[in-house]
């Protein structure tokens, strides 16, 4: 994966620090050990393969190796909780954008935190809030997208989909993660 690429992302915090693995458990898991130091703020965590990536509803989500999205950012923000009530539905948004900017495919947002292509799970969306009374101590937005995984196991191959067992292409994953980083700068936290 090209970080360098990736930190010439348009935007003025996101992704300006980039923490890179070739293997982890969870990014979100991990940026939930860094995220009491706000020097990381807009960092963004990526992975080629997660062994624990979190799902919804404590289901496992699955990384296949330099193929997918595993991402988590860490966002410090300075909003009021009201304006992070819809967050993980506009993040979705965001991303539904970027996609059919990017390649004309229009992906369906199956609330609160799915996107589905053709009827089958493409991304998913976590988003977790820390508060200390009524201050917002860290914000943690998470995602995995399903890029050119073209392996799918028994128990998600009538559930879960990617850009190329959709499409048959093989697709640029920096040129995604740079467009979504990008559009999730312009929500106002």
């Amino acid at each position: 994966m090209n970080l360098e690429k990736i930190k010439d992302a348009k935007t003025k915090k996101i992704g300006k620090k980039i923490e890179y693995f070739k293997e982890i458990e969870s990014t979100h898991l991990y940026a939930k050990t860094l995220a009491e130091n706000e020097d990381n703020d807009g960092k963004i965590l990526l992975a080629e393969l997660q062994t624990g990536g979190i799902g919804t509803k404590g289901r496992s989500w699955y990384t296949g190796y330099g193929k997918n999205i595993a991402a988590t950012i860490i966002l410090y923000p300075k909003c009021n909780m009201e304006k992070l009530d819809n967050l993980t539905t506009e993040i979705a948004e965001k991303i539904k954008d970027v996609i059919y900017e990017l390649y004309g495919y229009k992906l369906e947002i199956k609330k609160p935190n799915d996107l589905m292509f053709n009827g089958k799970k493409i991304c998913g969306i976590l988003t977790e809030v820390h508060t200390q009374g009524e201050k917002i101590k860290y914000l943690l937005i998470s995602f995995g997208f399903n890029v050119n995984e073209d392996s799918f196991s028994d128990e998600t191959k009538d559930i879960a989909t990617s850009l190329k067992k959709e499409t048959g292409k093989d697709f640029n994953r920096e040129e995604i993660i740079i467009k979504i980083i990008e559009k999730l700068e312009e929500i106002e936290l």
